[in-house]
């Protein structure tokens, strides 16, 4: 059998046709019936790992705030899914922020981050009402200052520290180490709470830190808990003041080929909490707000992406290639990290899997490779590929590059398939060229 894998949703299934299917949806049907290519996502497995995120860390004795970071997928569909299933969503930018209002999340159930926010971020975020603004720099504290000073309105902020904890992910996502971009540094944090415990409309709530993605041991994430309620304490010995809410940020990795092997849910939570308590019991402090910022982990195998082939070439003596309709714009991934996924054939999934082919885009760039070796099955033009665990980053750091529309997103259920996102056209991206002046052109 070649599906029930760890980086499948859990609603895939062979079809008496001989072609994958998601719950009741033929997917060749549905790459027919809407084009290709296509983002899918599978809600009884976004619903699946909600729960279980919410049943691991039900064992916390104290409260618990469960935040999707929805830089992994953000758009009004899902993000209205997540506040139905009980999550507050984090966002970084006011897009973000204007899709959560969108999705009718109300603002105390919005976490605001990122390393650089505007002057006019921070402005929407107080008018907003958002729950908990994190601020990430000295400067942004400068600005909040200002802006709670002209407008009145008050702010209730975590401050976003530098764990120092090296997480063994790849280079370009990793953000709890000293030298990073993101946060305060630990000689610097002190001076932050003082200025803004000075401050009458602003409320210190706690500390946020966040280590890195795509981590495949709970081990990191302890050891930030720890290194956070130590630093809570000594701020409270400086400023009698203790923390309210602990944030560990998220990162937790997921399967996208065989050879990853993640840590389980159950694990991380039991090391997490247990890291918690006793380190609270040794500095004889009360338990914080847990909050956790799970995005990938959440919604990734929720995810695919269906291709068309329109291509086949054979190299002799070096490789066959198969050339679908799409690649690095809608995936940029594998160009970026060197990210590795699977693939089947979707109307020969049952099939012998005898040939092996490089899986390419169809963008100017020798590096638009999906998949540099996928076994299938023989292919033939117009045969639709899935690529599994797309659900993350992929349509976030979708881009128009070669001017080629962004592809659309679905969502399927038990027994419907619903629009989330529609399909760009020509026009859209048109849509903010100017043309010059005639003069300029005689």
């Amino acid at each position: 059998m070649r599906i029930s894998q760890s980086w499948q949703p859990i609603s895939l299934r062979y079809g008496d046709n001989g072609h994958l299917w998601l719950a009741n949806t033929d997917l060749h049907a549905l790459a027919q019936d809407k084009g290709t290519p296509l983002y899918v996502l599978d809600l009884a497995t976004l619903m699946a790992r909600c729960q279980a995120y919410q049943q691991c860390f039900n064992a916390y004795p104290g409260k618990v705030q469960l935040v999707y970071a929805s830089k992994a997928l953000s758009c009004v569909g899902v993000l209205q899914l997540m506040h139905k299933l009980g999550f507050a969503v984090d966002v970084v930018s006011g897009g973000e922020l204007l899709t959560a209002f969108k999705a009718g999340l109300p603002g105390e159930k919005i976490v605001f981050h990122g390393n650089n926010k505007s002057r006019a971020e921070l402005l929407d975020a107080l008018m907003a009402g958002t729950g908990r603004i994190v601020i990430d720099s000295l400067d942004e504290l400068t600005r909040l200052e200002s802006l709670v000073h002209d407008t009145g309105l008050p702010a209730e902020v975590l401050l976003r520290v530098v764990p120092g904890i090296e997480a063994h992910t790849h280079e370009h996502i990793k953000t709890g180490q000293r030298d990073t971009k993101f946060g305060i540094p630990s000689e610097q944090v002190l001076e932050a709470v003082r200025r803004v415990l000075k401050q009458p409309r602003i409320r210190f709530c706690g500390l946020h830190a966040h280590v890195g993605s795509q981590i495949f041991d709970a081990e990191p994430l302890a050891q930030c808990a720890e290194v956070l309620l130590d630093l809570a304490a000594h701020i409270e010995t400086q400023t009698g003041t203790w923390i309210d809410d602990l944030n560990i940020g998220g990162g937790l990795g997921i399967a996208y080929t065989d050879s990853d092997h993640p840590v389980a849910l159950e694990q991380v939570a039991e090391r997490l909490i247990i890291s918690i308590q006793n380190k609270c019991s040794q500095l004889k402090k009360p338990l914080p707000r847990l909050m956790l910022e799970p995005g990938r982990s959440l919604v990734a195998t929720a995810g695919l992406t269906l291709y068309s082939v329109g291509t086949l070439k054979e190299i002799l003596g070096v490789r066959s290639i198969a050339a679908v309709d799409g690649g690095m714009a809608d995936n940029p991934r594998p160009i970026t990290y060197g990210a590795k996924y699977t693939v089947d054939c979707v109307n020969k999934a049952t099939e012998d899997l005898t040939h092996k082919y490089r899986v390419v885009g169809k963008f100017c760039e020798s590096g638009d490779i999906l998949l540099k070796e996928a076994q299938l099955p023989k292919l033939d033009i117009g045969d639709v590929l899935v690529v599994y665990a797309t659900g993350a980053y992929n349509y976030s750091m979708a881009s128009n590059y070669n001017r080629v529309p962004r592809p659309a997103m679905v969502l399927v259920t038990a027994d419907q398939v619903l629009d989330l996102v529609a399909r760009e056209t020509a026009e859209d991206l048109l849509r903010h060229d100017q043309h010059l002046p005639p003069d300029l052109l005689k």
